[in-house]
């Protein structure tokens, strides 16, 4: 019998041997392969302090921010430099294919160099003020602590886009890691140490949301929370919040369609359809999981895409040739499954998948699956599968392509393929959603921020304005004159 794998907190500095352990899963083979500590109130507490106090008190609170960016600058390049073993820690905790978690984590280092070379770039101004006399400056400063948590999908990018600004701008954070799945950011931590950031400043560890969780996000001293998840774990922490007041942005999930006009390169817009739903197993926040085609190319282009579906070679995650590989855990393919009998039931139309495919007797595994339903109440077409179902639909002109495509509660990514210029322009001032790619999909960039409307979330990550979100500005007002204040109570 293989011995099982155990992971450590990381609080104040120091690895943790864990107290209570809970199981994590193999999702390809439904094996128990490590034990992950499940921190509890106590452990959130400590990890909170210690943050608190490296603000305070530590070397970190004294660190000039050209200081706080060669740190930044270094924790990157160990990132990069460790892409391959953490990339094969997500493939066997979560599922993803191992050919996406090494193309993304090996570029999940430009993140923190690029908020390196920020840390010293953001200032304060000097407001010209009304008033003779006085000097008035603008000074951003830390928020405070930030409680960091992110889901199991894309981990390693997903914290980058948090630790990356609130590091810059002079915070210590507390990072949550999903239950499942969160060995990549675990051994992640043996990164920021290597880094040489002083004790506290960050901290990782992982436990589930009724203790860990909801210590975190009530702390007292938790200034800032940043989460990305889903809808229903995103109301419970902004009323967890109302304990603190922690300013709180949240990114959320997505129903984001993909419009394909007529006139677009029909086998580039297939491509990046099916890289928008399947890639990741459709597991991600930005997926294209609605597909709003022109009725004038739509049988061809169904076709094509069908085509292409079955063609997705699925197996082991590890192995190079696989494509697509199983979901995250047992629950999303019920889920998924309850979803598409629901669907079908109601009057959709599958044109592949929908099953278990063939030979995976173990793991959770669901075949690529298409289904095309012209009634948008349908549960395929409302609701976040977070998996490889596509829901596929017909329109006439651009008006129809408009409003089909924002009649969903949420609004964070979309996808537009037209060869028009100006339909090109027209469509992306139209839609309502924080992405808009046109013609193109699932394109990042450090410098690009991204979040959503509606159900989506609140706020912005990544960009340059995002490290302001971890500051707080001060307003100092400096009287510049020699005369002294006059007593108010005379009257002149």
């Amino acid at each position: 019998m293989t011995e099982l794998r155990t992971f450590q907190s990381y609080i104040d500095g120091r690895f943790q041997a864990p107290g209570e352990t809970f199981d994590s899963i193999d999702p390809s083979t439904e094996a128990v392969w490590a034990r992950m500590p499940k921190a509890g109130a106590a452990d959130v507490d400590r990890a909170v302090r210690a943050a608190h106090h490296a603000m305070k008190a530590g070397p970190w609170a004294r660190m000039t921010a050209t200081e706080r960016g060669r740190m930044l600058y270094r924790l990157g390049d160990l990132v990069t430099a460790h892409a391959d073993e953490l990339a094969e820690l997500e493939t066997r905790d979560t599922g993803k294919i191992i050919r996406e978690t090494r193309a993304q984590i090996g570029y999940v280092g430009s993140y923190y160099r690029y908020f390196a070379g920020l840390a010293d770039k953001h200032h304060g101004t000097v407001v010209p003020i009304d008033k003779p006399d006085m000097d008035v400056t603008l000074r951003p400063e830390p928020i405070g602590v930030v409680a960091a948590i992110v889901p199991w999908n894309s981990q390693l990018f997903l914290s980058a886009v948090k630790l990356a600004p609130a590091l810059a701008a002079g915070c210590a954070v507390v990072l949550k890691a999903s239950e499942d799945g969160p060995a990549p950011l675990l051994a992640f931590a043996r990164l920021v140490h290597e880094a040489g950031f002083p004790p506290g400043v960050v901290n990782i560890l992982t436990g589930f949301g009724a203790d860990c969780g909801h210590a975190l996000t009530t702390h007292p001293l938790v200034a800032r929370i940043a989460f990305t998840g889903g809808p229903a774990t995103a109301r419970q922490i902004v009323r967890n919040s109302a304990e603190n007041l922690a300013y709180t942005t949240l990114e959320l999930g997505g129903k984001s369609p993909v419009v394909v006009f007529s006139d677009a390169n029909l086998e580039s817009a297939a491509n990046a359809v099916i890289s928008g739903i399947f890639a990741a197993s459709g597991q991600s926040c930005t997926a294209g999981s609605r597909l709003l085609v022109e009725r004038a190319v739509a049988q061809p282009f169904l076709e094509l895409l069908t085509r292409k579906a079955k063609a997705i070679r699925i197996g082991d995650p590890q192995q190079t040739e696989t494509e697509m590989g199983p979901l995250a855990t047992a629950r999303q393919v019920a889920h998924i499954e309850r979803t598409v009998s629901a669907s079908l039931s109601a009057g959709a139309e599958l044109l592949t998948g929908g099953t278990r495919p063939e030979g995976f007797a173990k793991g959770f595994y669901v075949s690529p699956t298409i289904l095309l339903s012209e009634d948008a109440s349908l549960p395929c077409v409302r609701e976040e599968f977070f998996g490889p179902v596509l829901s596929a639909a017909t329109f006439e002109g651009e008006d129809e392509a408009v409003a089909k495509a924002n009649d969903t509660e949420f609004g964070l990514a979309s996808g537009v393929f037209t060869t028009n210029l100006a339909r090109a322009h027209r469509m992306t001032a139209k839609i309502r959603a924080g992405i808009v790619w046109v013609n193109t999909y699932r394109a990042v960039s450090p410098m690009v921020p991204f979040g959503g409307y509606g159900l989506s979330g609140l706020g912005r990550e990544a960009g340059a304005d995002s490290i302001r979100d971890y500051t707080r500005t001060k307003s100092v007002w400096i009287n510049t004159s020699d005369a002294p204040i006059p007593d108010p109570f005379i009257m002149r």
